[in-house]
């Protein structure tokens, strides 16, 4: 099931890549791809093993991994690969802040997060 919210610019470069180019998204280019997510995974659960060996506010390394197992489906999805993992997402608290952070122009909003000298306790 392709997810509504855009997750970003490199999905959406890739997609109109092999609707122009369809010659270049072999079975054999597809497979390399499947393999390289399911490597950087492999990769991101041993960081999130060795960084939080411990829980954290209430998040363990195990839900880490389960997120980037998650996320990569999420991308496999929008890239009509095959799901990898078949994982539920850990922490949707987390995905509704990042589907809520929507894209801004910088130069046509008003930035508030900034504060003045002024402001700021030394």
């Amino acid at each position: 099931m392709r997810t509504s919210v855009r997750d970003g610019f490199g999905v959406d470069l890739i997609n109109q890549i092999r609707e122009e180019n369809p010659g270049v998204w072999t079975d054999d280019f597809e497979a390399e791809v499947v393999d390289l997510i399911t490597e950087a995974v492999d990769l991101e659960k041993i960081y999130a093993y060795e960084a939080c060996p411990d829980d954290i506010l209430g998040m363990s390394a195990d839900q880490f991994a389960e997120y980037v197992e998650h996320v990569a489906d999420r991308r496999l999805d929008q890239l009509d690969l095959p799901e990898q993992y078949g994982t539920d997402n850990p922490f949707p608290w987390l995905s509704e802040q990042v589907d809520l952070n929507k894209e801004k122009n910088f130069f046509e909003t008003q930035v508030t997060e900034y504060q003045s000298g002024a402001s700021l306790d030394w």
